[in-house]
Formats: C-alpha cells, structure tokens, sequence
C-alpha cells in the first residue's frame, strides 16, 4: 500500500511537494483551524461578562496583538522562504535542534489532544438531532461515533493533501454560509437605541458587570483562543505554491476571521440586552435565530455547528500529522516520520497520530474531568510556539541577519516581532503558569523520543548541546516538582 521510502529533502522534491495550495486553499486552512464550534456560542460567551462597550475594546486589543503575529508569519515567510516547515522550523534555526523539536512535540501533542476535542463537540451536536443516544459527546455511542470519524479523516487525507484540502475549501465555504446569513438577520433586526443602551454596562441591577478594566481581561480570556490556528497556512507552507501565498493567506484568514467575530460578538447586542444574552443556552447563535425567525432557524445553526467543527478536524488532522513529518524530515524526529504514500501524504505520521488520537478518546469515556484537565493543559502547549517564532524575527533583526533584498524593511519587522513577542508572552500569562507548569511533564516526556532522533539521525555528533543539556535538565526538574505539587494538592488543577 505504500512506498517505504525515506522522503530526501532537496529542492527538486521540495518544489515538487509544494507546487499544489495557492492562496484561497491556504487561506481555507487558516479560517477552518481558527473557526470551529465555540464561534457558534460567542454572542453568549461574550456577553457573560462584558457590555457592548467592552466586547468591542476587547477585539480591538486582541485584533492588534494577533495582527502582529500575523505579520510576524508574514514576514518570516518572505524573508525565510526555505523554511516550508513553518512553526517547527523557525525555532530550531533560532535556538538550536532541541528548542525546535521542544516546539515540535508541544505543538503535536496539542493538536492531538484538540483534535480529541472535535469529536466530543462533534457527538455532543450530533446529539441535538438525535436525543439522547449522543448525550454528553462521552458516551459509548460517542465514543464509537467519533473513532470512525477519526479513522475516516486518517484514511482521507492518506488519499492526498490536496484532495482533502479540496474537501476542505468546500467545508469552509459551507461553515461560512450559516454565519453569515446569521449576521445579515441580526442586521436587519438591529437597533441602534438598543445596541448604544447602557453601553459600557455602568447601569446593570441584575448583575455588576464591574469596571471596563474586569470587563475586557473576563472578555479577553475568550477573544484570545479565537485566533488559535492562525498559523495554519505556515505549517502547511511545505506544499504551498510559493512562500508568499502562505503570508497572504495568513492575514487574508486573521482578517476574515476577525470581521466575523466582531460582527457576532456585536450585532446581537442591538437585537438583546446583555442580561438577556447571557441567559441564552448554548449553542447562542441558535437561540437566537430561533427567537427571530422559529425552530428552522435553530435547526439551520446546529448542523452549521457540525459542519464547522468537522471542517476544523479535517484542517487540523492535516496539520497535525504535518508537524512530525517535516521535523523528521531535517533529523529532530525519528526518520519513519517523514514516510510518504504513493499519494504524498505523510503517512506513518498520519498513522501513529490517528492512534495517539484514539488512545486519548478511550481517556474520555472512562474519565471526562481528567481529560477536560488535561485538554487545559496541552491547551496551552501551542502558545509558546507563538512566541518563539516571533522571537527567531527579533533574532534576525538584532543580529542583523535579516535579508536586504526583501521588500519589507527591517523596521517593520522588528516592530512585528517585538510586539508579536509581547503579545504571545502575555497570552501564556493569561491562559494560566498553573497549566503551563503542569505541560512541562508532556514536553520532558518528550525527552527519550529526541535523544532516539538524535542517535538515529546524527550518530556522531553530541545529543545535546551544553546548554540543551542543561535546559532539558531543567525540564526535568520542573516536571517533577509539577507532579510533586499536583499529587499533593499544592496546585489545583
């Protein structure tokens, strides 16, 4: 079934391997990697603790600090068009072998553990239309459900990156359609009077929404893990048609991604009152539409939930099983990563991705607030990858690497770097050092799987650099006075 073939990397299979996704494609991963189920209750999420007011300074912080990310993805991608392996790449050229497979195998174990996610959101709507057999998205019903949809996306995107991203572009398209038509009803059925109403949520009774200050930082919490996925088209960018469409699709997918979530954080609140919106259940977008127009308007929001959150699978289990190929590829993962099919497709990554998704979907029956603990937890894995990639920028910057002949001045960047740096800092603050403290045991479990990379890949050099060898000492250490504080109670997780 496949070729057993190590996958060399030169220019003329890079180029190869590249030559399919142009911009729309790349720009469908982004949005489907960033708009999933939760997009469909943020009229209520938000208006749980903010006003209007707030809601809109909230995007406005968080559209600033995303956009220099975005740009930091942008530019790194003109100015380093040989790095097609995007995230993982960018950290092993700025920090050594070991930062980048540090980089890798977090931001892995994350997108396993989301994927996981998906199907428990998957089961859980599908639940809606077929009461009670799905309830939960937990049961054993679920749990068979959500395994085949596993294996089926496994075995489709085993068929070919570009067929499925093919299906992937229409899924997006279909995912977009319910939103929009949401957005259009909540325009035509918008108040003005309502909306400016007690706008920044000083004249509340029922409930004290607190100062603007609460507001945005409770709002915030929600707006940040909006854009989780903007880095989709980067990850992918090994089989993008040129380096520059995966920048454009970058901020093409930030920028649509963030008119939609303004408009629906925003639009309902000219239709509802907060105390009113805070109240609807959950799906919101579909109590609301079924308030304005009836049942049919509930009905249409929950399969566009389906649709959505299976097109963000799919994206996702592409560029989850990417991630060890090309880090297998360059000698930081064990080298039968890097196995391609007859049809391109990473296929032994795809395999043992599937299964680790497996394994963790058996955890979820058997014990759902480990695994709602643990999905925290790895949550929090894919930011410092953010940060890194914004901090090789500044790197290239200082050290006065960065390229002359690019279009873009290094002024720019090193503004896109730094304030991305900033940025991505403060959003490993705010998602909790408890959390991240606690991911530190994944990542140093990573530890025998780098030095087996490194004996198979690069036998005669050292495993470990001086300074690897004393950070991931210093990963160890920290791993187990995590487990140490977690197993007696110091840190409640």
């Amino acid at each position: 079934m496949f070729h057993k073939t190590q996958k060399q990397n030169t220019p003329a299979e890079a180029k190869k391997s590249s030559a399919g996704l142009g911009v729309m494609a790349l720009a469908a991963i982004v949005v489907s990697s960033m708009i999933g189920g939760g997009i469909y209750s943020l009229p209520q999420n938000m208006a749980q603790s903010a006003s209007a007011g707030a809601v809109l300074l909230a995007w406005l912080i968080t559209g600033i600090g995303v956009y220099f990310i975005a740009n930091t993805f942008r530019i790194l991608s003109v100015a380093k068009p040989d790095l097609t392996a995007g995230i993982y790449m960018y950290s092993r050229e700025g920090f050594g072998s070991y930062a980048g497979f540090t980089i890798g195998w977090s931001y892995w174990l994350c997108q396993i553990c989301g994927n996981v996610g998906y199907a428990v959101i998957t089961m859980d709507a599908l639940n809606y239309f077929f009461p009670p057999h799905f309830a939960g998205g937990n049961n054993l019903a679920s749990i068979i459900g959500g395994s085949l949809i596993i294996w089926g996306f496994n075995f489709l995107v085993l068929r070919g990156i570009k067929q499925a991203t093919l299906i992937n572009l229409i899924g997006t398209v279909a995912k977009i359609v319910p939103l929009v038509l949401f957005i259009l009803i909540m325009a035509f059925v918008f108040h003005a009077d309502k909306f400016s109403f007690d706008f920044w949520g000083e004249n509340l009774i029922s409930k004290n929404l607190g100062s603007i200050e609460s507001q945005i930082k409770n709002t915030m919490l929600v707006t940040l893990w909006s854009f989780i996925g903007i880095e989709g088209a980067v990850v992918m960018s090994q089989h993008a048609k040129s380096p520059k469409s995966v920048g454009k699709a970058t901020v093409l997918g930030f920028a649509g991604c963030l008119l939609i979530y303004v408009l629906l954080s925003l639009l309902p609140f000219g239709y509802m009152s907060q105390s009113e919106l805070a109240k609807i259940a959950n799906p919101s977008t579909a109590g609301i539409l079924e308030k304005i127009v009836g049942k049919w308007g509930a009905d249409f929001m929950n399969i566009g939930l389906l649709v959505s959150v299976l097109t963000s699978w799919l994206a996702w289990t592409m560029v989850t099983a990417q991630i060890p190929q090309a880090a297998a590829e360059n000698g930081t993962f064990p080298k039968q990563f890097a196995i391609e099919n007859e049809f391109h497709a990473p296929s032994v990554s795809l395999w043992v991705t599937s299964a680790m998704m497996q394994i963790f979907m058996l955890l979820v029956y058997f014990s759902n607030n480990a695994w709602n603990t643990m999905l925290s937890i790895t949550g929090v894995m894919v930011l410092p990858a953010y940060f890194s990639s914004c901090a090789y920028l500044w790197k290239l910057c200082e050290d006065h690497e960065y390229p002359k002949d690019v279009y873009i001045k290094r002024s720019s960047a090193l503004l896109a770097a730094t304030v991305g740096s900033i940025y991505a800092l403060w959003l490993i603050y705010a998602a909790g050092l408890k959390y991240l403290l606690a991911a530190v045991v994944f990542i140093a479990l990573g530890i025998p799987v780098y030095i087996w990379a490194r004996t198979q890949n690069c036998p005669d050099d050292k495993i470990f650099t001086k300074h690897e060898f004393c950070f991931a000492v210093c990963l160890v250490i920290l791993a187990l006075v995590a487990i140490y504080a977690m197993t007696t109670g110091i840190i409640k997780l």
